[in-house]
């Protein structure tokens, strides 16, 4: 049976492995639905090869512009726009898998759409569980949904752990999610208020957007996954445990009860996580290439330095904190990235934004008990920093 596939991000670096994974199995998968709010000539170009359903945009006005080009190689393609037009992808009745790689918050709505529908849904947007937490965890429950995490990270512990998820308390002591350490693990961190967006950007292992990048530079990626990861596998924040290894080949480790320890290894590549999201339970060819132990680099671990990367420690703050919490830290981490990116504040700022942000909006995070509550909270929060932000453009 053909499973139909609605990608959520599609011309993003998660979006288009997903489909690049597709193209080597046209007998199972099929795309239904393509959505982008940005990169429309990447999107048209997706179209025309895929032939969904239905592509989704952001404005009236990016629908028009593509519905116009598509007009005459995609007859079959309808072109919806707006937020309302996602959730309507993500839970429609045709679909039967939801790939959610939108980035940022705005990927929480219709990830919620997806697990209300029992949709199987694979989650590359790890902030509906930074945003939504046990909210979005009782939606998968409550819709019966499949929920297969995309991070290579997660993934690696899903891989390690039996399928039957009744057992996976039984079976973990803790977790060790490993990091690369981006492009500054060893630079000086006096010097980091000098570093470039570019600079930020460049990663040794991976190809990633722009907004990711900065926030592996920061490993703020990495606090975000600790709080993915403790809602993902039911976990206290003193089940998970962080070290870097640069060579990004172990991708994270299960220690379990009786101190033996599960890797999974391969080579730093988003196909395969994405592999095991189309095909699980069963296995099926990737396109990534297979790790060679010959050649490999030798495997090395480091602690993380608080100093380099201080906004790690503010995960597990949030975590011990009011639930919301981690609502603030995601939005106060979004909205300095782009104040970074757009160059108005330094690297360093980053830091600096988050950790303001989280003090002054921590105590109306204990009140956020609905969706709507956390979107308040992230409107509140988002509102901090860019406040936060000016100051420190000044």
């Amino acid at each position: 049976m053909v499973q139909r596939v609605c990608l959520l991000g599609a011309t993003g670096s998660v979006g288009t492995s997903t489909l690049e994974v597709m193209a080597l199995h046209p007998d199972r998968y099929a795309v239904f639905a393509l959505t982008a709010m940005h990169r429309m000539a990447d999107l048209a170009t997706l179209c025309r090869r895929w032939q969904p359903r239905y592509a989704v945009v952001g404005t009236p006005a990016q629908a028009d512009a593509l519905g116009a080009e598509l007009a005459l190689s995609c007859l079959r393609t309808e072109v919806l726009h707006g937020a309302q037009a996602l959730c309507e992808m993500a839970s429609h009745p045709e679909v039967d898998s939801v790939m959610a790689a939108i980035v940022g918050a705005a990927g929480l709505p219709p990830c919620i759409a997806a697990a209300r529908a029992g949709k199987r849904l694979m989650l590359a947007n790890k902030e509906a569980l930074v945003v939504g937490g046990r909210l979005f965890m009782d939606a998968v429950q409550q819709g019966g949904a499949l929920l297969l995490p995309i991070d290579s990270e997660h993934s690696a512990i899903f891989q390690c752990l039996p399928e039957d998820r009744a057992a996976w308390g039984r079976r973990i002591a803790h977790i060790v999610l490993t990091a690369s350490g981006g492009p500054f693990r060893t630079r000086d961190p006096a010097t980091l208020h000098d570093v470039t967006p570019d600079q930020a950007c460049a990663h040794p292992n991976w190809v990633m957007g722009r907004k990711i990048s900065v926030d592996s530079a920061t490993m703020m990626n990495k606090a975000l996954e600790v709080i993915e990861a403790r809602w993902l596998f039911d976990l206290a924040p003193e089940q998970i445990r962080v070290v870097l290894h640069p060579q990004s080949i172990v991708h994270s480790m299960v220690v379990c009860r009786d101190n033996s320890v599960l890797a999974q290894l391969g080579t730093p590549d988003m196909k395969v996580p994405i592999s095991v999201g189309l095909a699980w339970p069963e296995r099926v060819a990737s396109g990534a290439d297979e790790l060679d132990f010959l050649t490999a680099r030798p495997l090395t671990f480091e602690p993380v330095d608080p100093l380099r990367f201080p906004g790690l420690g503010l995960a597990f703050d949030a975590l011990r904190g009011p639930e919301g919490s981690t609502t603030v830290l995601n939005a106060a981490n979004e909205i300095a990235v782009a104040a970074f990116l757009a160059g108005r504040v330094r690297f360093t700022d980053i830091h600096r934004i988050n950790a303001g942000t989280v003090a002054a909006q921590v105590a109306g995070a204990a009140d956020a008990r609905s969706f709507d509550d956390l979107l308040a909270l992230d409107a509140r929060a988002r509102a901090h920093a860019e406040a936060l932000g000016r100051e420190l453009a000044r």
